[in-house]
């Protein structure tokens, strides 16, 4: 049986999706984040969220991210996107580190690294995320 708590992170995150789909990344951001069960406290400071009462949780870069709940990888990942699309690169590198740290071994955590590194001017970083992803990538091609 579901808990209203539960229907509503499942219909935030569906129109999360539909507003990825159709470009919306704004909204997508704000669909994802509320999926997540996080709440935006300051829309001029994009990455400072507050969570709901008696949520336990931690604070990655300023992002306080739920550890009772497993979030799936894929909303990291297009929030992340989402958050490249709005020239916002480290709150998109948070996401796709949180992606990584889901699913280390998926590519598309690190390619995401990898453009958000280059667009924080962090080069050096971005090339060596981004042959990580295309090590990843061989090796899940491989086994396919």
């Amino acid at each position: 049986m579901w808990t209203n708590q539960m229907q509503e992170t499942l219909n935030s995150k569906k129109k999360g999706d539909a507003a990825f789909r159709h470009k919306d990344f704004r909204a997508a951001i704000e669909c994802y984040t509320q999926a997540m069960g996080l709440k935006r406290v300051d829309m001029k400071n994009s990455c400072v969220f507050e969570k709901g009462a008696g949520r336990s949780g931690v604070w990655v870069g300023l992002q306080f991210i739920d550890v009772g709940t497993m979030v799936s990888p894929t909303v990291f990942a297009r929030r992340s996107l989402s958050y490249l699309m709005n020239d916002m690169p480290q709150e998109a590198l948070n996401d796709s580190v949180q992606a990584q740290v889901i699913s280390p071994v998926w590519h598309i955590a690190s390619y995401l690294q990898a453009a958000a590194l280059f667009a924080l001017g962090r080069e050096n970083e971005a090339q060596i995320a981004l042959k990580e992803g295309s090590v990843l990538e061989e090796k899940r091609n491989k086994t396919s």
